[in-house]
Order: structure tokens, then C-alpha cells, then sequence
């Protein structure tokens, strides 16, 4: 057997992975061991994690692959300073040196002194490897899904040098064809709108998503003929006379404030209707762009399957953009599309492409459903929470699925906690927070009592695959990865009455059976299970159905507002007491809410609760 263990850290998402003989044995994100959202550390819980679930020692692994070339985006660095550099920039250009002569160009020396925390003899002889940043992209994406052969599209802020890379995957080999280099980024694009709108770089790009359509795109052609120079196969140019990221510590500059006529908005003020056109108008040309490169590859190289990778690869608007048009007929993306599944990409990229293996195709892809993280045994699970001192019931699998969908039913917020973690951004029904998608008041209360953010923040439907067709217009028989947006079915939405409402008054309108989880332009991004993905939930919904003839709950992450998701007992534990969630299932352990002493709660409380 050939165990690979792949890495991804020093910028943001670290993560590890394992990979065996081409199996994906175990992923994980270092952010949930650490609870720091975002973690770019040295994964050293994760890797810990691995060896420990695979009863390995580090000696005992025969390849560890990083995520990226660092000499290559030390070069690239270099050659943007001297390109670009100025007095205003000398500070950046320091700081930047001294990390990297300090840490970053011996990258394998000190790559095998951070292993070695795990085991004090290993040297790293013959062992450590680098491989190009957008290649793990692409080999997360295309190694992983069931094509043959496919077109792999890899958009993300920048890797050494690319930043939108396209590759040909045919059977166990990957082939790049073309790409676009940094400066030019359509990540990095989308990410400066993020920053204009007051929201974090790396993170608030969902929040940016999920305000476009409360928006009109009112600044679309304002971009298109200002920033950036789109052709008519999708490659673009970006006018840096706009832009900081660069050499400074910002994303845009004085010019790009002046063209939109307002100053960039801070974190804490109101979100108005100029910053929904602004999310609108740069969704839009997102999409635009997108659906261009996807068109004009399909004409160029005739190949019916597409793979999708990379931080932009995350926009499910944009992915059913691409379904809805049908440009290919099979489309598939990696779940963890962002820099932490370039660890499972390196590792699962070296099997193949450069040891040359075999792949063995199936049906479905070898992602598992993205359950690939930790799984607390029922004593790990009962000692963690005697220790915060919970008070709770030992029921059945049987007994889970009827009170629970009772709960539910009576619209009662559950916090889910079941089996292995998933990987990536998405709870995909293991850390995850359910409800019932039919209550006109939930997405109100889920984001502003239990999940402490901004209330325009959408929340996606989990449905059973044999059903989503009666629900969602779906171009798929299955979405298991809720990477996708589609449609609510028309026999399903709600004759709007009275006034109509503009912007984010139009929040707690009930468009449809399902109001909690219709987006404003009658859409959601949906999840499909079935009994082979996760039979709890399954079965779950199942009992919920039975009850209301609802195939569908609420399924968002298990968290609040800064905080990842969920790893642990303990930490499902601390969200249930320092929330407004109702009801708390680990496993087969039941805790209600109001079961719990006066003065846990209170503990808990402030922990969680917004300033």
C-alpha cells in the first residue's frame, strides 16, 4: 500500500488529507481542531488526527505532498515588486521579505522540523514533494469524479502565477492548456467587491452571493467598461489603475471609490440598496464571464464533461447558471473547492499523475459524500458531555427520527450532530443546525437568534433525492454537495399580495410552501440525500415528511458568526447553551434546551451572543 498524506497551510484553510492507494481515506480542516475560522497554520491538529484514525505512525507514510510550489510564488512575488514597487509600498514589500527569507523559501526544512512535532526521527528523506497550486485544484476536481475524461476549470485569487487555469483530464492524467496570470484574477475581482462591501476577504464572498439578489445590477456595464476587460472567450484583463492588491494592504484604492461615488462601507454600518446593486451588478459579470470560458471550451474541444475547482468554484449561482444553460452534459465540483481541498488534491494528484496509477472508474464519485472527518464513538461522545455536565436521553435510532421530527414540526431549532465531519465549507446533514423550511418566521430567527448574523443571509433545503424533483426544477437526479442553485417549482410558489416590497424588505416576504428556504428570485441551493448518504438524516426527514408531506428541512452549518463549524461533542455542546437552538442531537444522545440548569446557560450565553 501506498499511504500519501497531502498538506495545505501558511495562507489560509489549512488542511490534510490521506490518501491510500488512491482511496480517500480522511480529510480535515485545521479550523475545527484550533476553532480559529480560517486557520492558515502548520495543520498540525489534522494531521494528528489522521495518523491517529489510521493507526499510523508519520514513518509509516510514504509520500507527503504540499499543496504549492513555493519558490515559484516567491518568484512571482519578487517579480510584482519590482514590476510594481514604490515608496508607498516599501513597508508591504519588507514584511512580505521577511516572512518569506524567515519561514517561507526553506520551505522544506522547516516543513520537516513542523512534521517532526509528530514524530522526532522522521528526516523527510525521499518524502516531501511540491506540486502547483492550481494543479491540486484540479486534481481534487477531476481525480475524485466519475469522468473519463473532462474539462477542468480552476478560478480562484491566484495560486504561483495562475489564477483561472483550464486542463484536460483524460483517465489518470492531467493536462494544462491554458491560463491567466495574476494580476488578472476573477477571484480577486470578486473578492474587492467583498472588501468594498464591508465584508472579509476569504470569507464574506458568500455574503456578497447571497446579497445579489436583493439587488439590481445597476453597475454592470460600469465594471465591464472600467475594470475589467472581458473577451469574447471569457479571458480577461483588469485595470489595476483601480486596485491595491498588488503591493498594498488593500484591495482597491481611491480611483475605484471614486468611480461607484461612495467610500468603501465599514463592517458595522447599514447595508443599504446601493450595496445590493453593487453584490447584483459584480455577481452578474461573474456569471458572464463564467458561462463565456465554459462556452467557448465546450466549442473549442468538444468534450461533454466538465470539472470545476477553486474558490470561485463555491458560487452555486454561477455553477446552475452553468447547468441551466447546458453547455455540458455532466458537470461535477469538488465540495472543498477552496485552498483546503488542495490538500486532498496534492495528495491524490501525486497517486496518479506522478506515480502513474490506474484509475478505476465507478458511478458515483469518491468523495463519500464529503464524510471524511472525525466520528465520535458513543463513550467519547457520553464522557465529553458529562464533563460540560449536560443533561440528556439515550434514545433509539427510531426514537431520534420520531422526536425529533416532532420537534420540528412544532418548530423547534436542532442542532445535528451525527457520524463522521464533512469536508469542505458545507454541513452536509453531520454538523449541522435543521429546521423546518415551511415556517414564514425561520430564516429571521435562525439568523438573527442562533446564528448572530446579518438577516438577508440565505439557508439551503435538504431534500430526499426521490422527491427533490417534485419540489426544485432540477437539471440533476441528485445535488449531493449543495454546490448548485435551482429553481422552486412553479406549482410550489405563492401569489405575492399587497405592496410590492424593494431591497431587503423583501426578506420576510412567503414566496412559496417553503418560504425558509426560497431565495428572493424563487431559487435555492439545494441538497439531495439519500439512505446510502446518511441514513440518520434520511430517515429523519423521512418521519418529517410523514407528518407535514415536506421531503425538506432546513440544512445549515452548525455555528455562529465567526466560529467554524463544529467539531466536537464539546463544541456542539457550547453553540446549543450560548444560542437560542431548541433541541440538540448527538448521536443517539436527545438534549432539550430547557432540560439544562439555569446557571450553564448562563455560563454559555456570553460566549456566543453578538456584541
Amino acid at each position: 500500500m501506498t499511504k500519501i498524506l497531502g498538506i495545505s497551510a501558511f495562507y489560509h484553510d489549512s488542511a490534510a488529507s490521506l490518501v491510500v492507494d488512491g482511496d480517500i481515506i480522511a480529510c480535515a480542516q485545521e479550523e475545527r481542531f484550533t476553532r480559529v475560522k480560517h486557520d492558515k497554520s502548520y495543520p498540525y491538529n489534522s494531521i494528528n488526527w489522521i495518523l491517529k484514525n489510521s493507526n499510523l505512525n508519520l514513518s509509516e507514510i510514504d509520500k507527503i505532498v504540499f499543496y504549492e510550489n513555493p519558490k515559484l510564488k516567491f518568484k512571482r512575488i519578487l517579480k510584482t515588486f519590482f514590476l510594481h514597487s514604490s515608496f508607498r509600498s516599501f513597508v508591504s514589500f519588507n514584511k512580505v521579505m521577511l516572512a518569506w527569507l524567515g519561514e517561507k523559501v526553506f520551505y522544506k526544512k522547516n516543513l520537516i522540523k513542523l512534521l517532526q512535532k509528530h514524530d522526532k526521527n522522521f528526516n523527510g528523506k525521499n518524502k516531501i514533494f511540491f506540486v502547483d497550486h492550481h494543479f491540486s485544484h484540479a486534481a481534487s476536481a477531476f481525480y475524485p469524479s466519475p469522468f473519463e475524461e473532462a474539462i477542468i476549470l480552476t478560478a480562484d485569487g491566484v495560486g504561483e502565477f495562475a489564477t483561472t487555469s483550464v486542463a484536460i483530464g483524460t483517465k489518470n492524467i492531467i493536462k494544462n492548456i491554458k491560463e491567466i496570470h495574476f494580476p488578472d484574477s476573477l477571484g480577486l475581482l470578486y473578492s474587492s467587491f467583498t472588501y468594498y462591501n464591508g465584508f472579509k476577504v476569504n470569507s464574506g464572498e458568500y455574503k456578497l452571493m447571497g446579497l445579489a439578489p436583493y439587488g439590481t445590477p445597476l453597475y454592470k456595464n460600469l465594471i465591464l467598461e472600467n475594470l475589467i476587460d472581458v473577451k469574447q472567450d471569457g479571458s480577461f484583463k483588469i485595470n489595476q489603475k483601480y486596485f491595491d492588491y498588488l503591493t498594498g494592504s488593500k484591495m482597491i484604492n481611491k480611483n475605484f471609490e471614486l468611480l461607484f461615488g461612495k467610500k468603501k462601507r465599514n463592517e458595522n454600518e447599514e447595508i443599504t440598496q446601493f450595496h445590493m446593486d453593487i453584490a447584483a451588478s459584480i455577481q452578474e459579470v461573474t456569471e458572464e464571464i463564467i458561462l463565456k470560458i465554459c462556452e467557448s471550451l465546450k466549442d473549442e474541444y468538444k468534450i461533454k464533461n466538465l470539472c470545476l475547482a477553486g474558490g470561485v468554484a463555491l458560487n452555486c449561482v454561477v455553477n446552475g447558471k452553468i447547468l441551466e444553460k447546458n453547455i455540458f452534459d455532466n458537470v461535477w465540483v469538488q465540495p472543498a473547492s477552496g485552498d483546503a481541498g488542495g490538500s486532498l488534491g496534492a495528495a491524490i494528484g501525486f497517486w496518479f499523475q506522478y506515480l502513474k496509477n490506474k484509475r478505476n472508474l465507478t458511478k458515483s464519485d469518491l468523495m463519500k459524500n464529503a464524510y471524511l472527518g472525525p466520528k465520535y464513538s458513543d463513550d467519547e461522545i457520553l464522557e465529553e458531555l458529562k464533563q460540560v455536565g449536560a443533561k440528556f436521553s439515550i434514545l433509539t435510532d427510531a426514537e431520534i427520527s420520531e422526536i425529533v421530527s416532532n420537534d420540528l414540526k412544532n418548530s423547534k431549532a436542532v442542532g445535528w450532530f451525527s457520524g463522521k465531519a464533512e469536508f469542505g465549507p458545507r454541513s452536509l446533514g453531520s454538523r449541522s443546525i435543521l429546521a423546518d423550511p415551511r415556517s414564514p418566521y425561520m430564516q429571521k430567527n435562525l439568523n438573527l437568534k442562533i446564528k448572530f448574523r446579518e438577516s438577508f443571509r440565505p439557508f439551503a433545503p435538504v431534500v430526499l433525492e426521490d422527491k427533490v424533483g417534485e419540489w426544485f426544477d432540477i437539471f440533476e437526479k441528485k445535488s449531493p454537495y449543495m454546490l448548485f442553485v435551482y429553481k422552486v417549482k412553479n406549482n410550489k410558489l405563492l401569489k405575492r399580495e399587497g405592496k410590492k416590497k424593494y431591497g431587503i424588505e423583501t426578506v420576510n416576504e412567503i414566496r412559496s410552501t417553503i418560504p425558509a428556504v426560497t431565495h428572493v428570485d424563487n431559487t435555492a441551493r439545494v441538497q439531495t440525500i439519500n439512505i446510502q448518504n446518511n441514513k440518520a438524516l434520511y430517515n429523519l426527514i423521512l418521519s418529517f415528511e410523514k407528518k407535514t408531506n415536506c421531503p425538506i428541512l432546513i440544512n445549515t452549518s452548525f455555528n455562529v458568526r465567526g466560529e467554524p463549524i463544529v467539531n466536537s461533542p464539546k463544541d456542539a455542546f457550547q453553540c446549543f447553551i450560548g444560542t437560542d437552538l431548541d433541541v440538540l442531537v448527538i448521536g443517539n444522545f436527545y438534549l432539550k434546551k430547557k432540560d439544562q440548569t439555569v446557571n450553564l446557560i448562563n455560563n454559555y450565553k456570553n460566549k456566543f451572543e453578538p456584541d
